[in-house]
């Protein structure tokens, strides 16, 4: 008689999700945002010395080395972090509140509504005489989104309503996008809007990380202060509020916190998709199931996702670089695509 196959995968299996296994994985990721950070300053098209041009830097020497590590190669790489930490950590709030596996950062039409704001400063242009316009824009957009938002959250409104409104919000903002695009009467301007809203990283400032930085981090502390109410509700919404969950108030820091972080990433970068999406489901196996657990380490994967992305579209041969959005999709499309047919075999 053969002797019974031991396997492995029952006790590894175990031991994934637990509170050790998540910090292992918090502080890997860790390094690996800090690490192609680091890759992202060095990386570029042309030959660059980057001790030497810190070293300018620090000296107060105005070189040209100085300039470009300053003006350009670190906002670059200090924005695809922030984006992607904004990204990851909103889809993985907006998953575990609305119990919703497909759910990303811009089903509550935030992303749409920022979209629409720049868009409305290059209709208008402002974005030529005053060089933070289009952010700005971006950011006000976000602003009005979330108040309406937040009206409705404040009113004591279902999970339902506020996916309904989401949704009525996104579609309207993207007929007045097209709307502004169908009616503007410079062509080339109509093509700058375009190339915008397919998401990049290139030719940022330091005003932009300036810009954006602050509201991303009131925005993604909102949001982790909602792990332990995301816990309850995963249990239901009748049930975390007989265990002493204020659901107004977690609506109102989700929605204020995806406003402020998804809001401010779009403003400075354009519309970069599926980010919020993959990475929730990319952590859950590795931190465990609770909604809550995952925050941080999804914040922190989707700030490698966009930093790897964005570095990959520098070293493709192809001239101009391709959209970091349209890369993005190119990944995430076909993620999406294999996770509902997963479902649907579950259903099964």
């Amino acid at each position: 008689m053969n002797a019974p196959v031991r396997t492995v995968a029952g006790p590894v299996s175990r031991r994934l999700g637990t509170p050790r296994a998540r910090r292992v994985v918090i502080a890997t990721l860790g390094v690996a945002v800090l690490l192609l950070t680091l890759a992202s300053v060095a990386i570029g098209y042309a030959p660059f010395d980057v001790p030497a041009a810190f070293a300018d830097l620090v000296a107060g020497r105005t070189t040209l080395a100085a300039m470009v590590l300053w003006e350009l190669r670190i906002p670059r790489a200090l924005l695809g972090g922030l984006v992607g930490f904004s990204l990851g950590l909103t889809g993985a709030a907006m998953q575990g509140y609305l119990r919703n596996p497909l759910a990303d950062p811009g089903i509550l039409g935030i992303s749409s509504a920022a979209a629409l704001g720049a868009v409305l400063v290059f209709y208008g242009g402002l974005a030529a005489s005053l060089s933070l316009a289009l952010p700005l824009g971006g950011i006000a957009g976000a602003g009005v989104a979330a108040l309406l938002l937040n009206a409705l959250a404040a009113r004591g409104s279902s999970t339902l309503g506020l996916i309904l409104a989401g949704v009525g919000l996104s579609s309207l903002a993207g007929a007045l996008t097209a709307l502004a695009l169908n009616l503007s009467p410079n062509p080339y301007a109509a093509l700058e809007i375009v190339f915008w809203l397919m998401g990049a990283l290139a030719d940022r400032s330091p005003d932009h990380v300036v810009l954006c930085l602050p509201l991303m981090v009131v925005g993604w502390s909102l949001m982790l202060s909602t792990g332990s109410a995301l816990d309850a509700l995963a249990l239901g919404e009748d049930t975390a509020a007989s265990l002493g969950v204020n659901l107004v108030s977690v609506r109102l820091r989700l929605v204020t916190g995806a406003a402020l972080a998804v809001g401010s990433g779009v403003a400075v970068s354009g519309a970069i998709g599926f980010v919020g999406l993959v990475v929730p489901h990319l952590m859950r196996p590795l931190v465990g199931s609770r909604p809550g657990a995952g925050l941080l380490p999804s914040g922190l994967a989707g700030a490698v996702l966009v930093l790897a992305a964005d570095i990959g579209v520098r070293l493709l041969a192809t001239r101009p670089e391709l959209k970091l959005g349209v890369v993005t999709a190119l990944v995430g499309a076909p993620f999406l695509i294999v996770l509902l047919l997963r479902n649907r075999g579950r259903r099964a």
